[in-house]
C-alpha cells in the first residue's frame, strides 16, 4: 500500500512542489495542503482494490493457518449433510464484505471528485 501512495506522489508534477516553495510554504504544509489532496484522488481506487484483495487474502491465510476450523465444518457437514449451505454462507460473506468496501471507496471517490462520477 505504501508503494501505491509513493508512486502517486512521484507521479505528481514537480511544478506543484516548486509552486509551493515559491509561495513560501513549508514541506509539511505543502504535503498537507497541495500534494495529499491531489494524490488521494488518484490513489483511492487502487487502495480500495487493495483492501478488497487484503480482505480475501487474509481469510485465505486463516484457512491455511487454522485447518482445524475447517475440520469442525467438515464434521458438521458429514453429520448433517448440509454442504451447500456452508459454501453459500462463505460466498455471501465474501460478497457482502467486498460490496461494503467498494461502496465506501465509491462514496469517498464521489465526495472527493465533487459528485461528478457515477
Amino acid at each position: 500500500m505504501a508503494e501505491i501512495v509513493r508512486g502517486a506522489i512521484d507521479a505528481l508534477p514537480k511544478g506543484q512542489w516548486e509552486a509551493a516553495a515559491a509561495l513560501g510554504l513549508s514541506r509539511s504544509s505543502t504535503l498537507q495542503e497541495i500534494v495529499l489532496p491531489q494524490v488521494f484522488r488518484v490513489v483511492l481506487p487502487s487502495l480500495g482494490n487493495r483492501y478488497i484483495s487484503l480482505m480475501k487474502d487474509t481469510s485465505l491465510g486463516i484457512a491455511i493457518g487454522y485447518p482445524d476450523l475447517f475440520n469442525v465444518y467438515g464434521t458438521v457437514s458429514n453429520q448433517t449433510g448440509r454442504n451447500l449451505e456452508g459454501v453459500l454462507i462463505v460466498m455471501v460473506t465474501y460478497l457482502v464484505l467486498s460490496w461494503l468496501i467498494s461502496s465506501v471507496v465509491n462514496l469517498l471517490n464521489r465526495r472527493i471528485t465533487g459528485g461528478t462520477t457515477r
